[in-house]
């Protein structure tokens, strides 16, 4: 009995799919002019679109052009996607701030939200404070969460126990979080570390789009990565895949937390570059005084983030030998100084990756900034459920000019595909 279950649950939303991907490519169309389209019986149609319009998925309304003569009968109807009626849901909850970004049915962003949070919170902490993001952004932007079918959750560090060698059993931390999530909101949540969907997105929508095969570092208070190999994300054996934070740069190094030593995190994140210009006598304060600084041109700021660029590079170069990307995303405050950091990582690779070998490998800062693990999120529940990747963000956010004038919440990229790759490109350059 199970089986033609399964089947007919699968056939059921690959026709909701259809019904749902024909009003995002044609707009408003009514019961007619779909069933031509889609080649649905009239059953069939029938109740699939009252399903949709039960969850508040899809809105049915007089057409704009319809307008009868009173007692001439009823104006014909249209149904068309309902813009406010969220379907995805991405979350990046990193140790100190939380992103929150909420998609469509016709898969454009309508919210995003971001705020700081306490450190060192347990884990039902952490689902609450995820949990009340939500509700604000929903809240603010009067979202309706009917349509709701999952939640991609972005966590720090390790999402999958290294330990258990089962890919599917997670550490206790995300299992709580991610457990309790689906229970409150009554979806499927799909967990991944949040320097991985980074990397994801970047190559869905960002900097990285069109390269299947890309290394993303994620470089600020603490150092991460992801690796996208031919189009898919790498996880290993263990779940481990991907942590250049934590590749040893000197084994008579300083302990790591990781138990390693001398790890890269430890030499080039910002609280090791602050106290690298404190021994140097300049107090740079913070990361946003710390890039100030070395953009006006403060010497020893300058050595300490180009000795540092120069060290990541090393780790870039040998790493980049051995998964052979088409580009590095460089995500986090020092990858907006092309000449202090990307030039150095470029110049490393050039020297000590592969020289003679005739490869052209793109360097370059993140094209989706603060935002990309919780659009991340979104693309990893599109990856999962096999829906078309080129319909995010073809449209700006709803109200994000306003809020960013007005400082109700941080920039995102908040821009189309277009506007994303025409200030992106020219930030490129190439290592050959």
């Amino acid at each position: 009995m199970g089986e033609p279950t399964d089947a007919l649950q699968r056939l059921r939303r690959a026709n909701e799919a259809a019904v749902l991907g024909e009003l995002r490519r044609s707009g408003a169309l009514s019961r007619g002019e779909l069933k031509a389209r889609i080649g649905l019986s009239r059953t069939t149609l029938f109740a699939i679109v009252s399903d949709l319009l039960a969850r508040k998925a899809i809105v049915e309304q007089p057409a704009a052009d319809s307008e009868l003569p009173r007692g001439r009968g009823r104006p014909a109807l249209e149904i068309s996607l309902n813009a406010q009626g969220a379907e995805l849901i991405g979350i990046d909850l990193q140790r100190n701030r939380i992103h929150v970004i909420i998609a469509n049915c016709a898969h454009e962003v309508v919210g995003r939200y971001s705020a700081p949070l306490p450190l060192d919170s347990g884990p039902a902490e952490r689902a609450a404070q995820a949990v009340a993001a939500v509700e604000e952004l929903v809240r603010r932007e009067g979202i309706s969460l009917a349509p709701v079918e999952g939640i991609g959750l972005g966590l720090p560090g390790f999402v999958q126990n290294p330990a258990s060698g089962d890919p599917d059993r997670k550490t206790p931390f995300a299992q709580h979080v991610a457990t309790a999530l689906g229970s409150h909101f009554g979806v499927p949540v799909a967990t991944e570390n949040n320097s991985r969907l980074a990397a994801l997105a970047e190559v869905t929508w960002g900097a990285a789009r069109g390269r299947d095969n890309t290394v993303f570092l994620a470089w600020s208070h603490g150092v991460g990565g992801g690796l996208v190999v031919n189009g898919d994300l790498v996880h290993g054996a263990h779940g481990a895949a991907g942590e250049i934070g934590h590749t040893s740069c000197d084994p008579d190094g300083p302990l790591c937390h990781c138990g390693g030593r001398g790890c890269l995190e430890g030499v080039i994140r910002i609280p090791a570059l602050l106290a690298a210009c404190a021994e140097r006598g300049v107090a740079a304060g913070d990361a946003a005084g710390l890039i100030a600084l070395a953009a006006e041109g403060q010497p020893e700021v300058a050595a300490v983030l180009r000795d540092a660029a120069t060290t990541a590079g090393r780790v870039l170069a040998a790493l980049a030998a051995q998964v052979d990307p088409e580009c590095i995303v460089v995500y986090g405050e020092p990858a907006a100084l092309d000449a202090l950091v990307l030039a150095p990582i470029r110049e490393q690779l050039a020297v000590l990756s592969l020289p003679s070998a005739p490869r052209t490998i793109t360097v370059c800062g993140s094209a989706l900034g603060a935002d990309a693990a919780a659009l991340g999120g979104v693309a990893l529940l599109l990856h999962t459920t096999g829906q078309d990747l080129d319909e995010l963000l073809d449209r700006p956010v709803p109200g994000a000019a306003a809020r960013e004038a007005t400082g109700q919440n941080e920039p995102g990229p908040g821009r189309s595909r277009a506007e994303v790759a025409a200030t992106g490109a020219d930030d490129r350059e190439t290592v050959r």
